[in-house]
């Protein structure tokens, strides 16, 4: 299981984060609600858990966000407020669940392995579909209309980054950092070269592409 955690507490934090690692959960974890949308529509983890009142965003208002622009994964909210409305309030701003502080770790362990159950049977269908492209993330396969379109591991790798941001621009530093990492000696050309060689392979026709260019900052996937 992979989770990113939001809190900025940086004691509970620290502290959280270790008892996951304890049981097996990778973490990331950040300490400013600005991150959070960065970090979770531009990586994948399996539950976000959002402390409610973080600097500069508030992970409630992060969590709406999210749900706005189509992000489908699971999220846990942390807060100290534990009256009927505020509860409704993070319900309905998204979250699918909701742990009130002070809480016993053992609760928090329960709850995320009762999100990740459901967040399973989800990936079973986690396809996204793109003009007359299929894109099966599970089965890592991608096709046109019943052809199979063979792309390499790194092809296909950048392909499902875009398709899971379709409309919304990935710079290169962020297809980089998430595909290679930022320490790699992996530059912007190798990464354009990349792109060229899927656009072949997807072969449009009459000049059309689906991988758009925005000069100076990447590239958008978005159909005709």
């Amino acid at each position: 299981m992979r989770v990113l955690l939001a809190e900025d507490d940086k004691r509970l934090g620290k502290l959280i984060k270790y008892m996951l690692e304890q049981n097996d959960i990778t973490v990331e974890w950040v300490t400013s609600g600005d991150a959070i949308y960065e970090y979770a529509m531009y990586d994948e983890y399996d539950i976000l858990v959002l402390d409610w009142m973080m600097p500069v965003e508030t992970g409630v208002n992060a969590c709406k966000r999210l749900r706005e622009n189509g992000y489908e994964r699971a999220i846990l909210i942390l807060t100290a407020k534990d009256c009927v409305e505020d509860r409704v309030t993070g319900l309905d701003a998204g979250a699918d669940d909701y742990l009130v502080k002070p809480f016993e770790f053992a609760e928090l362990l329960a709850r995320l392995r009762a999100l990740a159950r459901r967040s399973s049977q989800k990936i079973q269908q986690d396809v996204v579909r793109v003009g007359e492209f299929t894109l099966n993330r599970t089965a890592k396969v991608l096709k046109k209309q019943e052809q199979v379109i063979q792309l390499s591991p790194r092809e296909f790798q950048i392909f499902d980054l875009l398709a899971q941001n379709m409309g919304i621009v990935v710079p290169r530093d962020i297809i980089l950092d998430r595909i290679w990492g930022l320490e790699s000696e992996v530059s912007s050309n190798n990464i354009d070269s990349y792109v060229k060689l899927i656009r072949k392979k997807l072969d449009v026709g009459d000049g059309k592409t689906i991988i758009h260019t925005i000069r100076g900052v990447g590239y958008k996937l978005e159909a005709e």
